[in-house]
């Protein structure tokens, strides 16, 4: 049996560096053959430059987390192809997950991301929704002239992708919409399947593309998407966490931001499923307009606190990972590149510590 080398946290940052050196010419060249007006905008949702256009010189640095080209690269070199290969599925992803994130911040009216105004916030609604439709059509033209001989396969993991990515985020606009106990209330199985969707089925489509593209047979190219779903699962899990428990510095948003926008949130879901005195307050709390967001945000996370803190999902996410890789453990994979995958995935679980 070979064996599995082991990458340690404090090097898995040169494993993201590597990625991104690749991937980042090729994702900046499609902005580069826009009009520029469309450009500006393209390159502002990437954090590349400022509202202004002006270039920012710690450009590619905390724009991002990189999971989706990292993931997309190393699935390619799992089943024995060249990283390069990889490239068209790791621009791809990366520009439906820009176009997401311009759509959400419509869609939620948050006007902060990563430290910054959100693209509609900087430029407006029209020319914010403009640059995510423009984004999602690179995105497909990416797709479709990844490799000859792989582009009808590429668009339908791309289509699945989108087709659940848009249900997920149905699903999440709905759950606001529903009330905090009784039996119409979300449960955490609910929001589970929810998050397979809109956060599940991107990294899904990164690890599929990049192992067809890296040469997989169609077994493994469904196995790595099963096991980027999973590892969607755990990334969202740890973004909940973070979302109440995070330093606004590292995540570029209030603290408490999750609770100030009555997010219903895997925490909180667990929280109220599991019952009890702080669980009846916290659904008292979460339902009454009155209080303020201060009030909100310091006196919920003092009842999650009680009812179990972060503990009531990070089990949770170490399994979907366990899944993940239980979902690629029937094939002979390159032993570095699995190391690399499995770092990848303790780095999801270990951004949430």
């Amino acid at each position: 049996m070979t064996r599995v080398p082991v990458i340690p946290q404090d090097r898995f940052g040169d494993v993201v560096d590597r990625c991104r050196r690749l991937v980042q010419p090729a994702l900046r060249a499609v902005a580069d053959e826009l009009h520029p007006r469309t450009a500006l905008m393209v390159r502002y949702s990437f954090g590349w430059c400022g509202a202004d256009g002006v270039p920012r010189p710690d450009a590619g640095k905390g724009t991002g987390k990189g999971v989706r080209q990292v993931l997309a690269v190393l699935s390619a070199e799992a089943v024995g192809g060249r990283a390069q290969d990889a490239v068209p599925a790791a621009v791809a992803a990366e520009l439906v997950h820009a176009f997401s994130l311009v759509h959400d911040d419509i869609i939620d009216r948050d006007e902060r991301r990563r430290h910054r105004p959100t693209v509609w916030k900087a430029y407006g609604v029209g020319p914010a929704v403009l640059t995510g439709d423009i984004l999602l059509t690179l995105a497909t033209e990416t797709a479709a002239r990844s490799t000859a001989g792989h582009s009808e396969a590429a668009v339908a993991l791309l289509c699945d992708c989108l087709l659940a990515l848009m249900r997920g985020q149905t699903e999440d606009m709905a759950f606001e919409e529903r009330p905090w106990r009784g039996t119409e209330a979300v449960t955490p199985a609910e929001y589970r399947a929810m998050a397979m969707d809109k956060t599940g089925a991107l990294l899904g489509f990164s690890a599929g593309l990049g192992a067809l593209l890296g040469g997989g047979a169609r077994p493994q190219v469904e196995a790595f998407v099963a096991a980027g779903r999973e590892m969607g699962l755990a990334f969202q899990i740890m973004d909940d966490v973070l979302g109440i428990w995070g330093d606004p510095g590292r995540t570029g948003k209030p603290v408490g931001s999750d609770l100030r926008q009555r997010k219903k949130t895997l925490p909180v879901l667990r929280a109220l499923e599991r019952g009890g005195p702080s669980a009846a307050r916290l659904a008292e709390l979460l339902a009454d307009p009155t209080t303020t967001d201060g009030e909100r945000v310091a006196r919920a996370t003092e009842l999650l606190d009680e009812a179990g803190g972060p503990g009531l999902v990070l089990d949770e996410g170490r399994t979907a990972l366990e899944r993940a890789r239980r979902a690629v453990a029937p094939f002979s994979l390159c032993p570095r590149a699995g190391a690399e995958l499995a770092a990848l995935g303790d780095y999801l679980v270990a951004r949430a510590r």
